[in-house]
């Protein structure tokens, strides 16, 4: 498979300039990398596909077995790779009657060759054989693994050694010498830890190089003595009829057959009839001059190289004399429960920021403007006009100032230091029950200062199903000016077990959603190879870059989208509509929700600035004490219905670019219905329970 090499220079606003390799022709849609996951029982093999694997993995059997296999594809870098999962494999020698077509897989895949003609049922699997195999070896039993290895070198396909459980071997105070191991077998060794995420970006970007180069095993030709002995055997196996109809390496041929592989003896007797009394009497005679029968010998001759590859190898001492800061991190921040710890632990600390410090910032910032602006109340057409627009930009001040900004600055360091990537790791097996990748939980979280900039970096990291599941679920998110509505009203009429209740809910509505539109999306997109990268402290120019870049949506969406929004409202009230508006919104209000009739403006106000509605919700009811004019149920009910529909206008700007206008508006729909749905029910239950 050759390639070509591209060199494309990028820039990056001028904090620096790189270039990228392209490697064409890409590997991708019907140029896609087959790759086949090979090795024994707890080798690590399905740890591994789990790292890689899509939301919804293809799953099925081999044919005539009940052994299962699953395939996905896989993005790396700008290629795909079809990668499958196959059933752990002893050995290709020593066959049980369902491994029988795992091997028949690996050497033929869906294209059967004439000697199977005869065969009852379908091929082995239902895709094509692979272009490569990754054989995954526990780096704690490397010998028994290395006899697997020698005999996956006689399939003529390029093999790349996964050599997992590499943190377990140091433990044991031993060191394996990968570019020994590499030489000996003649294949690429990579050492990983499947379960921990390490090394697998490299294994991938290594298979994809080696399919690249088409470069195959060396040869592992058995001993001298054994392959004089068969040298007979094999002069009369080299026929062009025998060679048609296996379609296999001349040299597995010979070994399988010298070994008295059941497989082959039936298929040489059913095909080559007339041969078979000679073969087998040459392989008899191959044994004679042997100290144990032939197929004994080349097992012996298999095993006696895998320990001589294994001595050359194996060094004691770990690579490192000692295990810093960073060991010990990774072994809390990868573990599969003390990893979901460490993220609960960011979480409190996003949440920290959204509540506290960006709490305290507001109250510095917008609240001293509004304060400023709160006795310009101007009667003229122009003034209001101009009191809107002063609105507006105040209200964009304080999305930016206090809460996206410094959000944005956290998760872009947490980023830098390499804190994020590991979560994303962790999580990713969580998020693939909704349909999406453990990449996604930095959008999330930045969802919780602004949903316009979270939805715009799922736009920028994803595509296709995963897109659109992440960029709907984000519109639940709790944004900085929802969660000011529900702290100030159920922090304080309802409690702390109100608030907690609110955003329980919201966790729980978004694990359902993510489920059913994860059922109703079935195109399923490729599965990611999360890199790990090392611990570093962050650049703060690259920093300040990168916010810019991912903040600069709001600029250029929601800054218009504010400004013109207050300037109609504000028109429509100044003009006398809010009570024409109230009326429409009568079923809304009263018949629906329960509320006052004077909440319908307030209510629609929030499309466009939801922190402000609250304003609007004091000032329509006449008082800041909305407990002396609405009951525990209306306040409630108010809450979920704020905190579930239309997350504002901007957000719908968002995504009407990045998803398009269906589906866009059916996120509106969506975000509406389930609005509705829950008041009303929690309308219902409260008045039950009241009573």
């Amino acid at each position: 498979m050759a390639a070509k090499h591209d060199q494309i220079k990028t820039s990056r606003g001028g904090v620096s300039e790189h270039s990228i390799t392209l490697h064409t022709p890409l590997l991708r849609g019907a140029r896609r990398l087959r790759i086949a996951l090979v090795g024994l029982p707890g080798a690590g093999k399905t740890t591994l596909f789990n790292a890689v694997s899509s939301t919804a993995p293809q799953t099925g059997e081999l044919t005539d077995t009940h052994r299962i296999y699953r395939a996905c594809t896989v993005q790396v870098g700008l290629d795909e790779a079809s990668v499958v999962d196959l059933p752990s494999l002893g050995s290709l020698h020593h066959l049980q009657d369902d491994d029988l077509s795992t091997l028949k897989y690996l050497l033929w895949g869906n294209d059967r060759p004439p000697v199977t003609a005869h065969e009852p049922g379908a091929a082995p699997a239902p895709f094509e054989p692979p272009d490569l195999i990754v054989q995954v070896v526990d780096a704690t039993n490397l010998q028994s693994h290395l006899e697997l290895s020698l005999e996956l070198s006689q399939l003529g396909r390029p093999v790349v050694l996964a050599l997992n459980h590499m943190d377990a071997l140091h433990r044991k105070g031993l060191h394996i010498n990968l570019r020994t191991l590499s030489s000996q077998l003649g294949m690429p060794v990579v050492p990983i830890s499947a379960l921990m995420g390490q090394g697998i970006s490299e294994l991938f970007k290594t298979a994809v190089a080696t399919a690249r180069q088409g470069v195959c095993p060396l040869p592992q030709a058995p001993s001298p003595h054994i392959a004089s002995s068969l040298e007979p055997l094999n002069n009369a196996l080299k026929q062009p009829g025998i060679d048609a109809a296996f379609r296999m390496p001349h040299q597995l041929l010979l070994m399988l057959f010298g070994s008295g592989h059941g497989y082959i003896e039936r298929e040489l007797q059913e095909h080559f009839a007339l041969l078979m009394p000679s073969l087998n009497a040459l392989r008899t005679t191959a044994g004679l001059s042997l100290p144990r029968p032939l197929a004994e010998e080349i097992h012996a001759d298999r095993h006696h190289r895998a320990a001589t590859i294994f001595e050359a190898a194996l060094r004691p001492g770990p690579l490192a004399p000692g295990r810093g800061w960073r060991f010990w991190l990774d072994a809390f921040m990868l573990h599969r429960q003390w990893g979901l710890l460490a993220s609960l632990v960011v979480f409190a600390g996003v949440l920290f920021v959204v509540f506290e410090v960006s709490g305290w910032i507001d109250a510095q910032t917008t609240q001293r403007l509004i304060e400023a602006t709160s006795h310009w109340q101007p009667q003229s057409t122009a003034g209001v006009v101009a009191r809107a627009i002063v609105d507006g930009l105040i209200g964009l001040i304080g999305i930016v100032v206090p809460y996206m900004l410094p959000l944005l600055l956290l998760l872009i360091a947490l980023e830098e230091m390499g804190l994020m990537h590991r979560i994303a790791f962790v999580v990713d097996r969580g998020f693939h029950k909704i349909g999406l990748h453990g990449g996604v939980a930095v959008p999330f979280l930045l969802g919780l200062g602004c949903n316009v900039p979270a939805i715009s970096a799922v736009a920028r990291t994803s595509s296709g199903r995963e897109r659109l599941i992440a960029s709907v679920l984000i519109t639940f998110v709790p944004c900085s000016a929802r969660s000011a509505i529900i702290l100030a009203v159920a922090g304080k009429y309802l409690g702390v077990m109100g608030v907690i209740g609110i955003y329980a809910l919201t966790l729980l509505l978004i694990a359902v959603m993510g489920m059913l539109l994860a059922r109703r999306q079935q195109e399923v997109g490729p599965g990611q190879v999360q890199e790990i990268p090392p611990y570093s402290l962050p650049n703060w120019r690259a920093m300040l870059h990168e916010t810019w870049v991912r903040s600069s949506d709001v600029l250029t969406i929601v800054t218009p989208l504010l400004v013109g929004g207050s300037v109609v409202l504000a028109l429509l009230g100044h003009f006398g509509f809010d009570g024409v508006i109230n009326t429409l919104l009568t079923p809304l209000t009263s018949w629906w929700l329960g509320l006052p009739l004077v909440l319908g403006l307030p209510l629609l106000f929030g499309v466009l600035r939801k922190e402000l509605s609250l304003l609007m919700i004091f000032q329509a009811l006449g008082t800041q004490e909305i407990n002396t004019m609405l009951g525990t149920a209306q306040i409630v009910t108010l809450l979920v219905f704020i905190t579930f529909y239309v997350p504002c206008v901007s957000t719908f700007a968002i995504m009407h670019r990045t998803l398009g206008r269906a589906q866009a508006w059916f996120s509106v729909m969506l975000s509406v219905g389930v609005a509705l749905g829950l008041s009303g029910l929690v309308r219902l239950v409260m008045g039950l329970v009241i009573m």
